[in-house]
């Protein structure tokens, strides 16, 4: 028995780790062999890395009582280690009506997940000397050309200064969303219908540039359309549908076999059901069977459209901890992705908030949040983590300084209304000795 082998048996006889990291639980689905499932990155033994498994093994319990006392219905978390994947399990179920237990390669909903591949598909055009960062997105969207400010008025006004690329992949374009906020814009934004209205990407793009900013270009961090909005400016300068372009450029490459925006009829039995919390319990907000992500959408959000698993996105994370290469394929050269993950924000714009899901201390780069002052959060973190979420409660964190990887994942709405990540954080930095 090889070294490895021998390393995977121990993790398997750790008795609170259970075998949930190597090996499908008994009694699998149909079509679905009990065998150990493709972790996306080698395997390997935690005190390998410097982490313990003892105390890595805490985590599977402190998940196991979000499923035990009915707030979730499932939990997915993996931990990588210098490119080694130490820890991979699934407690719960990924359907509570049929009983069906979730596993680890389960298919989620990532929602905004999906704006760092965005920001990336973007990131490659701007090496092949395609696209600028300074570019004005009037350039590619000339709707954009004649977008307005709303002042506290009432009156809609020129902005001072045109909406940049970097201004979209930062989330300081001025554009918002309309169901976080409460201004005036954010109204508008809920009134126009635009997300359910919209016939394409090209369509959506122009009916956010019909509506008024909140504020002027770079005066202000706020969460937005702005990924969606880059989407299609891929779209237009690159030539290809956005999906199309993200598949040939990113997900391909990568071998993120299950990563896009339609859950085709044969994966669908790996596909999570979306729970709601309402009246105090669980209520499906989206099948698997026929929902939302069993036919094309309308249009294709860059901003939050992609379904993907753990094994998947555990390969994009990777290439970009180890600065725009996973193996043998580059995505982006390293300059690249290190101005990706630096903080763009000025200082009076730090910290950003949102919701209550990110510690104080965090700015924002091109595509994630980033810890700009580690003195401000009570984690275990270091300056230059970087990190984002998606509204359907999954996470992910990526810490250069230790070399990790760590995601947790679920599927819920709404969004942050339990401590999950911050409580698996803490456990997951606890463990590293």
């Amino acid at each position: 028995m090889n070294r490895e082998r021998i390393a995977l048996t121990l993790i398997c006889l750790a008795a609170a780790a259970g075998c949930g990291p190597t090996m499908t639980p008994a009694g699998s689905r149909a079509g679905r062999p009990a065998t150990m499932l493709d972790a996306g990155l080698p395997r390997g033994a935690p005190g390998d890395v410097g982490i313990s498994i003892e105390l890595l093994a805490r985590i599977r319990p402190a998940m196991q009582a979000y499923v035990d006392d009915g707030r979730l219905a499932g939990v997915m978390t993996m931990v990588a280690r210098r490119g080694k994947v130490v820890h991979w399990e699934a407690v719960g179920m990924r359907d509570r009506e049929t009983r069906d237990p979730l596993r680890p390669d389960d298919i989620f909903r990532i929602a905004s997940m999906t704006k760092p591949v965005t920001t990336v598909a973007a990131m490659i055009l701007v090496e092949e000397g395609k696209l600028a960062l300074t570019d004005p997105v009037s350039k590619f969207i000339p709707e954009f050309g004649r977008v307005t400010v709303l002042t506290s008025a009432g009156t809609r006004v020129p902005p001072a200064r045109p909406i940049t690329v970097a201004h979209l992949m930062s989330h300081t374009s001025g554009l918002t969303y309309g169901f976080f906020g409460e201004t005036a814009v954010d109204t508008l934004y809920r009134l126009s219908g635009l997300v359910t209205k919209a016939a394409g990407l090209d369509d959506f793009a122009r009916r956010v540039a019909e509506l008024p900013l909140l504020a002027n270009p770079g005066d202000r961090w706020n969460y937005s359309v702005s990924t969606d909005i880059l989407g299609r400016v891929v779209e237009v300068v690159s030539g290809q549908p956005f999906d199309v372009f993200v598949k040939e450029r990113i997900t391909g490459p990568l071998g993120m076999k299950n990563t896009g925006f339609v859950v085709p009829p044969e994966a669908r039995s790996r596909f999570t059901v979306n729970y709601r919390r309402a009246d105090g319990a669980l209520q499906t907000a989206d099948s698997p069977v026929d929902g939302r992500y069993t036919k094309p959408p309308a249009w294709l959000s860059g901003g939050g459209g992609l379904v993907s698993t753990a094994s998947d996105y555990i390969r994009f994370a990777q290439m970009l901890l180890q600065d725009g290469r996973l193996g043998e394929v580059r995505i982006l050269a390293p300059a690249t992705v290190r101005m990706m993950r630096a903080n763009r924000l000025p200082g009076a714009l730090v910290p950003i908030k949102f919701a209550n899901y990110l510690s104080p201390g965090y700015g924002f780069g091109l595509g994630f949040a980033v810890l700009v002052d580690e003195s401000a959060t009570p984690e275990a973190d270091h300056n230059g983590v970087f990190r984002w979420a998606g509204a359907f409660n999954t996470y992910f964190w990526i810490d250069p300084t230790a070399e990790l990887i760590a995601m947790v994942w679920t599927q819920m709405t709404p969004f942050g209304i339990y401590p999950i990540e911050r409580e698996f954080q803490a456990l997951v930095y606890g463990a590293i000795q």
